[in-house]
């Protein structure tokens, strides 16, 4: 079997030891006789799945018992609405903190709900560093203060939690389980799948049990927290077949030693490869230091005109999805958690074989 280094930003790159076990499930699932996508969500076998990815996930979240643990569906694009619609009303203000795409998006759906007030943009300087804390524009009354921890397209993450009194929302698509985090530091953290959960399809989502009874009582039922926590996330048929490959990458990353573990290996990850752009002539990362990436590393080549061909011999050489986002253009390699070190690594040898030979 032939695989590539798949540094996609997503769909992104699922481990091959969760990949084998779904190659060997899919025709008979926990011996039902069925897939796992043929099974009912209702039957003991699912529900089982469904108590054991949760308890699996809280124990490597560290997550406490005063937060609800959800999966809807819709991706973390549907909870940038679903965010204001549950805990900002109609002439509400929530104050948003946009600093790359995905922030600046979330405070676009916002603003169709409620009051959405930009309290620090980073676009001056095109997404490459975040704004002081200091300097950031509070309303006197938000509901609460939403911003991405990581922006996968420009590559900057933020290495603090913000502080403030108003519940804290956070779009961790592109972060969580990649390291530890202090729930407790947060009102609400959601996260698409499609990087270091599983395939699309299944949401994740951490509520703090307070902040559940705040949905006005004419929202609509799919679109209230409280309807997934009240019915343990099928409110409706859930998307089984991603829930179950989430379920194993749990099991998985517990196998890695956990977050921590995971955070060892991440960290050095990265800072090889930022050491070996920060040392080379040839290529360069926009991103001020103290804000880059873990998981999304944009970088440059001296002459554009030579990126076809970069990306033609990389793709040669088995290291795929390195073009970066066309509103930023050069590369980008995303390195999340199931893109090994001997990824990076090659990756790591053929950019500066690339460099020599130019």
């Amino acid at each position: 079997m032939t695989r590539v280094f798949n540094f996609s930003a997503g769909p992104a790159a699922l481990p091959l030891d969760v990949l084998e076990q779904i190659s060997r499930d899919i025709p008979n699932w926990q011996n039902t006789g069925m897939s796992v996508m043929e099974v009912s969500h209702r039957g003991k076998e699912f529900i089982e799945l469904a108590a054991r990815s949760e308890a699996n996930l809280r124990e490597l979240l560290r997550i406490p018992k005063n937060y609800s643990v959800l999966f809807p569906q819709g991706g973390a694009t549907l909870q940038m609405a679903m965010v204001p619609m549950n805990l900002a009303g109609s002439g509400s203000t929530a104050d948003y903190v946009v600093t790359g795409s995905w922030g600046k998006k979330a405070a676009g759906e916002a603003k169709k709900f409620c009051n959405a007030n930009v309290i620090a943009d980073a676009s001056d300087e095109n997404f490459t560093y975040i704004p002081e804390e200091s300097t950031w524009r509070r309303s006197s009354k938000a509901a609460y203060l939403h911003y991405t921890p990581n922006e996968t397209i420009a590559g900057v993450e933020f290495h603090f939690v913000p502080g403030g009194t108003v519940p804290l929302v956070a779009d961790m698509s592109s972060t969580i389980l990649s390291r530890p985090i202090d729930v407790e530091k947060f009102g609400v953290i959601y996260a698409g799948a499609q990087k270091n959960i599983g395939p699309a399809g299944i949401t994740l989502l951490i509520v703090r049990n307070d902040l559940l009874e705040a949905a006005p009582n004419n929202l609509a039922h799919l679109m209230t927290w409280r309807s997934y926590a009240e019915s343990d996330s099928m409110t409706n048929t859930p998307p089984t077949f991603a829930w179950y490959v989430a379920d194993l990458v749990f099991a998985w990353l517990k196998k890695q030693g956990g977050l921590e573990g995971m955070a060892e290996i991440n960290r050095r990850k990265a800072g090889k490869l930022y050491a070996a752009i920060d040392d080379s002539g040839f290529y360069s990362n926009p991103v001020r230091k103290d804000c880059r990436s873990w998981m999304n590393v944009p970088f440059i080549l001296a002459d554009a005109t030579l990126d076809k061909t970069f990306l033609d011999q990389a793709n040669a050489a088995g290291l795929t999805n390195l073009k970066g986002h066309r509103s930023v253009g050069g590369m980008r390699a995303s390195i999340y958690n199931a893109v090994t070190e001997q990824a990076v690594d090659t990756l790591i040898e053929f950019m500066k074989e690339f460099e020599r030979n130019v």
